[in-house]
């Protein structure tokens, strides 16, 4: 350490402190990541060489925190709570990131088993360490980090299989949303959901198809059309150039191609912001 300037000697600690990482492993992920902690953070959080020590006793009283009172599950006071000692809004998406770290079966629920498994991967063991997680579950629904992600790993560890995680969290998304026993996702649960997605994407359609679904579907949506509308947003520009219409896209996708046409939305190859029309 006494090679480094004070700069990248604190970045050192930190990261140390904060991951419980050799110096050597920080030394090298830091490196490998252009000195950027964030950056850092990603790559050894994405590893699955890494093994994140926790203190099972601490993870134990963090769950009783939560836990209703009545049953072995952390229900929707305890999420509640639980984002308020983050600090974090219950509607913020990172609580989505989260319940997919955790693997949970259903919103707004955590068995023991989801939650005390997932902090244990994330080597949380202390309300601290969640809240300094928060900006690196955060950054897991940017591609362009995630990609980084990967070519670092490959770097520093030479086998390292970093997924898109914008592409897993959203199709988790459909099943952790949907109502117990339920194939479909209600109509208003996917809006809402599509909303807060897409805004992390910035897919300039998503106000014109969730205004076609209220005016011409209203109905649940299929776990296809769920997946599909993530297919198209990423293949289908805004201006639709390059959409097929011979494609084999779900026929909401179609009609919903046709509703901006219609409806003046995309005119002469362009998207026309100006028009909410229904």
């Amino acid at each position: 350490m006494h090679k480094l300037g004070r700069g990248h000697r604190d970045k050192l600690q930190q990261f140390m402190t904060i991951t419980g990482a050799s110096e050597k492993v920080a030394h090298q992920t830091l490196k490998a990541s252009d000195w950027n902690l964030e950056g850092a953070f990603d790559v050894f959080y994405s590893l699955p060489q890494v093994k994140n020590f926790t203190d099972s006793r601490h993870l134990e009283e963090l769950f009783n925190r939560y836990k209703d009172p009545y049953s072995d599950m952390i229900l929707v006071d305890g999420i509640t709570l639980l984002c308020n000692d983050l600090q974090v809004d219950p509607q913020d998406i990172v609580t989505l990131v989260v319940s997919w770290h955790m693997k949970a079966a259903t919103m707004c629920e955590f068995s023991k088993q989801e939650f005390l498994g997932g902090l244990q991967a994330l080597g949380i063991d202390s309300l601290e360490k969640f809240r300094e997680r928060i900006p690196f579950l955060r950054s897991e629904l940017k591609d362009e980090q995630i990609n980084k992600c990967a070519f670092v790993a490959e770097m520093i560890f030479a086998s390292c299989h970093c997924p898109e995680k914008f592409f897993e969290i959203y199709n988790f998304a459909f099943g952790w949303a949907k109502e117990k026993g339920q194939k479909s996702l209600a109509l208003d649960t996917a809006i809402g959901m599509w909303q807060l997605l897409f805004a992390e994407k910035q897919w300039p359609l998503v106000d014109h198809w969730c205004q076609f679904l209220q005016a011409r579907h209203n109905k649940a949506i299929s776990r296809d059309t769920w997946s599909q509308l993530l297919e198209f947003a990423r293949t289908v520009g805004p201006t639709l150039s390059d959409y097929d219409a011979e494609g084999a896209w779900p026929y909401l996708i179609d009609e919903f191609v046709e509703y901006l046409n219609e409806n003046g939305i995309i005119e002469n190859g362009q998207l026309n912001d100006l028009s909410h029309r229904r």
